[in-house]
């Protein structure tokens, strides 16, 4: 039979290593303190906002794009979508800039959308035949350039370059252009008025886009600068 002081002993021992469901307990307490700290780092470093949310949704909406012209054979609508996502192209910025969400990853993310909506549109609708190969070289080619320097810059690290208002102003033009020639091929008495209104904005705005990547060659050569002054002291 155990003497007093080996009961009290294993009584001590018992309370010092605590029942196993206060550890689980504890230790799920714990996990979860975790888990809640890495959401709040990421609400913190700007991933998780409106911003970059409706830049993936316009992204997703490009596959659903494809799928209307392409297999649903629905060509109005999938003009409409487009010119939907088009005209909501400033959106996520402005959210970002009115709320106070900008972000370092919103700053890749929203170019990077743009880029990748605007180019599956282009191949898309000149596929389908609704555009002029001409105009949507241009613009494919302008965008490949802007691409390449932007991922040449990061690779050599070198400053991010931000987007300029014109650039902006350029894919918005196009991103309206587009759809406008996808819903004007077709004989409706509307369409044809349609497709002189494509014109007349896909002219300027594919200035607009050439001159905006004429003006980021001076930000990419002082952005190297940088990089390099950085890297020599």
């Amino acid at each position: 039979m155990p003497s007093s002081e080996q009961r009290l002993s294993a009584s001590h021992q018992v309370a010092a290593d605590g029942p196993p469901e206060e550890e689980a307990i504890t230790a799920t307490a714990a996990s979860r303190g975790v888990e809640s700290s890495g959401d709040r780092s990421l609400l913190a470093n700007g991933v998780w906002t409106v911003p970059n949310a409706l830049s993936l949704v316009r992204l997703a909406c490009g596959g659903v794009f494809v799928w209307l012209l392409f297999f649903a054979h629905q060509q109005i609508a999938a003009g409409l979508l487009l010119a939907g996502l088009g005209a909501t192209d400033w959106l996520d910025g402005w959210i970002a800039r009115r709320f106070g969400q900008v972000s370092e990853l919103g700053k890749v993310l929203d170019p990077s959308a743009d880029r990748i909506l605007l180019a599956t549109a282009i191949v898309s609708i000149l596929v389908y035949g609704a555009a002029p190969v001409w105009l949507g070289v241009a613009t494919i080619t302008r965008e490949t350039l802007v691409s390449l320097a932007v991922v040449v810059l990061a690779s050599l690290g070198a400053k991010r370059i931000d987007v300029v208002w014109v650039g902006k102003a350029g894919t918005f033009g196009l991103m309206s252009a587009f759809p406008a020639f996808l819903l004007a091929d077709g004989t409706a008495w509307w369409q044809h008025d349609l497709h002189v209104l494509a014109w007349v904005v896909a002219i300027p705005a594919l200035v607009l886009a050439w001159v905006a990547a004429a003006a980021y060659v001076p930000k990419a050569r002082e952005a190297l600068a940088s990089r390099n002054r950085r890297a020599a002291g």
